[in-house]
């Protein structure tokens, strides 16, 4: 027998106002480490460890790498970098991105999982999109327990809201009742003997986010063909179907949910409409500055085929700002502050 002694916790947009709140509740006698990944830019330092340190019993501090599990701390991931457990300790990696993320929630929920199956407690609070659910239903599959912030309550409802409908979360709580739960939790007893290993596919994807060499140039990648190209690399993406979640990887590791990969594509087509209105508005620029010019040389014909097309193009373009105003491609009800959350918005250029 053996007892809960890890807590991981994701969040991402409206997370900080959760996250102080629920580690001020949290008792000094917690029986668990606590490791905490929130959706954080990727450049400069992050302040989170003292902003969580100051209403937490529990004393507070930054990942660094190797750092061993230690019962009765709180350990908040870094920018840049994805926070994994590996054993006993912790690793840093910069790892592709998940949803777009690095530091990401699934990435640790992922890795927990993987190294101390039913020990594990997970626990997804407010954000955008659905990023954890993917890390809910690993957690759950290695006898852990999933929880989720009530998103009635939630800043932010659809990560909490993903984590128990889809991901399947073993209790939806409001913050007011998780300390609670969580001390009653990390200090039942629970049956290691009957739980079945890491899957393949868990073992090949925590690699990947290692960057680890056997599993980046394997031939072999999890999934079959999707028919979707990656938004980070423009790569092949592959579907992997699990615990009833369809959620896609591309052959260097970017890992893609099925709301962040519509958002991303979103992001992608207004970005192709902005550049086929410029072309628009060039064309009936220099449509117009020909016709002129042809008009002045006495070519009636020639200055109104000109007209002609500088009229067409005027009449795309409008559609065109018409769809942009409208924001018919926005990706749904995404925040604009879904990845603002400590400061500038994330870079979500490069690896």
């Amino acid at each position: 027998m053996t007892t809960r002694d890890l807590v991981v916790i994701g969040a991402s947009a409206g997370g900080v106002e959760a996250l102080r709140e629920l580690l001020a509740g949290l008792p000094e006698d917690l029986p668990a480490a606590v490791l905490v990944t929130l959706h954080i830019p990727s450049s400069g330092r992050s302040a989170l460890a003292a902003v969580l340190g100051r209403v937490s019993a529990l004393p507070v501090r930054s990942a660094e790498d190797g750092m061993p599990l230690t019962p009765g701390t709180v350990t908040v991931a870094v920018p840049d970098r994805h926070l994994l457990v590996v054993d006993g300790h912790l690793s840093l990696s910069r790892g592709p991105r998940e949803n777009g993320h690095r530091p990401a929630v699934d990435v640790l929920f992922r890795s927990a999982a993987r190294a101390r199956g039913p020990r594990v407690v997970s626990l997804v609070l407010s954000g955008a999109l659905d990023d954890g659910t993917a890390g809910t239903i690993a957690v759950r599959a290695r006898g852990g327990v999933g929880l989720a912030q009530d998103p009635e309550e939630a800043l932010y409802a659809s990560m909490p809201l993903h984590a128990a409908e889809i991901g399947g979360a073993d209790h939806v709580v409001p913050l007011a009742g998780m300390p609670a739960l969580l001390d009653r939790l990390t200090r039942e007893a629970v049956d290691a003997a009957d739980v079945l290993p890491p899957t393949d596919l868990m073992t090949t994807e925590t690699e990947m986010a290692q960057l680890d060499p056997g599993a980046m140039d394997a031939d072999e990648r999890p999934g079959t063909p999707s028919g979707f190209g990656c938004p980070s690399c423009h790569g092949s993406l592959f579907s992997i179907t699990e615990g009833g979640m369809e959620r896609y990887r591309c052959r260097v590791g970017h890992a893609w949910s099925p709301e962040a990969l519509a958002a991303e594509q979103a992001q992608a087509l207004e970005g192709a409409l902005w550049m086929a209105l410029r072309g628009l508005e060039e064309r009936a620029a220099l449509s117009l500055r020909m016709g002129e010019r042809a008009v002045a040389n006495g070519h009636r014909h020639s200055a109104t085929a000109f007209r002609r097309r500088h009229d067409e193009a005027l009449r795309a373009a409008g559609l065109l700002r018409g769809m942009l105003e409208r924001g018919t491609l926005d990706g749904g009800d995404v925040p604009d502050d879904a990845d603002d959350v400590l400061g500038d918005p994330a870079d979500r250029q490069g690896a």
